[in-house]
């Protein structure tokens, strides 16, 4: 009888141990797993669909950002929502089609905050799920409610909009001012020495590219022929706050740096940081260690340096142990440009490379090459590598880090792809509306359309065709990615099934851009 029963006590603890011992790894597992991911964005600046040689480049070594592509997602339907900047990061941030904001259009430096503070914006839903937010480089998206003095504190601005901490340029490096902003405050201006700015009139005494051309070491093109700053000649006016002016070849170094510091001190923290860079934007100034790095010129030279920075930023997550626990996506605003204000060499340097990666247009351009963009997706451990044909857009991102966060999205255009970034599933988009110069076009599986629209056809200044005609445009992009061949008369069935779609969404969002009758 005791035999017995320490033969049953020996089961029963032996049963116990055994089942115990899963449930106090589950425990631990869900422990891990609890954390929520970091979220990092790493948005370029007219970048190109075959700029990277991920995408097909050759000309340019771009290896870690390469490296990003061979271990995570790499999209071949990645879309910024516009083929211009100030859009393309309204959408973005807010998860809205940046057409129904009559004023998301390119701005100038001194434009009062486009996005409305009352607006949701991605920042502002990930705090209440425990995220610290963060901006770090080109903002382009206006600040202040008007006139703006730029020897005070300038709001609202990034963290009127939910950024904890906000260090950006205002606008674009080729426009006033050129300083950079601190939480609002202008970095390093010396009181004594005060900002003004302005886009109609020059300042008394201030020399301008226009008229004192012997002054600038950047010989313009078009447009970018008022204040000279570090020999550059910028769009715009621009007075004192010397001290405070960047120096254009050390920008990429001070950007990363800034993004470095806030990785290092929130690492700790649950946080989500939008990196935006500023190459290969205009005046490309690379850094001199980057003079040379390609035979094309700054253009190529600054998507090299771009592609250092990605790697040592990446080298900072690691460095840190949070490469493991943070979501990467990678993307442009829009396509390219080579020509785009500066006499730099871009185009008498090109040679074999192709921006656009072999699509029709460019930035401004309602082409292919306007909004298709290198989008990646990388987390270590987590993303399985793989290439994906899934429609998706950068607008998306919104409801897709709710998901993530586990919180609910607030009502947007902003679609769930987060299964679709992660590379578990390849339903992207079923459809998209996309824009330029306040123009719409619209992708719906692998057509687009274009609607007939007054204005020429090519914008000469910067050599790129708009999309503009006075006919419909119907193309199949799987099996005509040049966008050579127009279905519109051979496809009318088609082409009434995409008329009624793209109206069913856009509405009456266009009254006033210069259209021509749509039926």
């Amino acid at each position: 009888m005791k035999k017995s029963n320490l033969i049953y006590s020996f089961l029963f603890v032996l049963a116990m141990m055994v089942g115990c011992a899963p449930a106090g790894n589950k425990q631990a597992k869900d422990s891990e797993t609890s954390k929520k991911p970091n979220i990092v964005v790493i948005y370029l600046d007219d970048l190109g669909y075959g700029d990277l040689g991920a995408y097909g480049a050759t000309e340019i070594p771009t290896p870690n950002i390469d490296n990003l592509a061979k271990g995570g997602v790499k999209f071949t339907n990645g879309y910024a929502t516009s083929a211009t900047c100030t859009p393309s990061r309204y959408g973005l941030l807010t998860g809205t089609y940046p057409w129904r904001n009559k004023d998301a259009k390119i701005l100038p430096g001194t434009a009062p905050l486009l996005i409305g503070t009352e607006q949701m914006t991605i920042p502002k839903m990930l705090r209440p799920a425990g995220y610290h937010t963060g901006v770090v480089g080109k903002w382009h998206l206006g600040l202040g409610e008007g006139h703006v003095n730029w020897n005070e504190r300038v709001s609202p601005g990034p963290n009127e909009v939910g950024f904890d901490y906000a260090y950006i340029m205002a606008a674009t490096q080729d426009r006033v001012p050129t300083v950079y902003i601190d939480n609002g405050h202008v970095d390093n201006l010396d009181k004594n020495d005060p900002i003004e700015v302005d886009y109609k009139k020059n300042f008394d005494g201030q020399p301008t590219g226009k008229d004192h051309p012997e002054l600038c070491d950047m010989k313009w093109h078009h447009g970018h022929n008022n204040t000279i700053v570090n020999g550059i000649p910028r769009i715009g006016y621009m007075k004192g706050g010397e001290a405070a002016r960047w120096k254009d070849e050390e920008m990429a170094d001070h950007f990363l740096a800034k993004a470095q510091a806030y990785v290092k001190a929130h690492k700790n923290e649950t946080f989500f940081l939008y990196y935006a860079m500023q190459q290969p934007h205009v005046p490309r100034t690379p850094s001199p260690r980057f003079v040379g790095a390609t035979n094309l010129g700054p253009r190529g030279d600054v998507i090299v340096e771009a592609d250092w920075c990605v790697g040592e930023f990446i080298k900072t997550l690691e460095e840190e142990g949070l490469l493991e626990n943070t979501l990467i996506v990678f993307s442009s605003d829009n396509g390219p440009v080579l020509n785009d204000g500066y006499y730099d060499e871009a185009v008498e340097k090109l040679g074999g490379h192709k921006p656009t990666g072999g699509l029709r247009g460019g930035k401004y351009s309602l082409f292919e090459a306007g909004t298709r963009v290198p989008f990646i997706t990388y987390w270590k451990g987590t993303i399985q590598p793989k290439v994906s044909d899934a429609l998706v857009c950068q607008m998306d991102l919104m409801a897709s880090f709710a998901s993530l966060a586990g919180i609910e999205a607030p009502k947007a255009d902003s679609e769930n792809m987060l299964d679709v970034l992660l590379g578990k599933t390849d339903n992207g988009r079923d459809d998209l509306v996309l824009e330029a110069n306040s123009k719409t076009a619209y992708r719906s599986g692998d057509w687009v359309m274009i609607p007939p629209y007054k204005g020429n056809p090519v914008n000469k200044q910067v050599n790129i065709e708009l999309g503009n005609s006075n006919e419909y445009q119907l193309y199949n992009i799987k099996d005509d990615k040049e966008q050579k061949n127009n279905l519109a008369d051979a496809q009318p069935e088609k082409l009434k099934e995409l008329q009624e779609a793209f109206e069913a969404i856009r509405g009456n969002a266009h009254e006033g851009v210069e259209q021509l009758e749509l039926h």
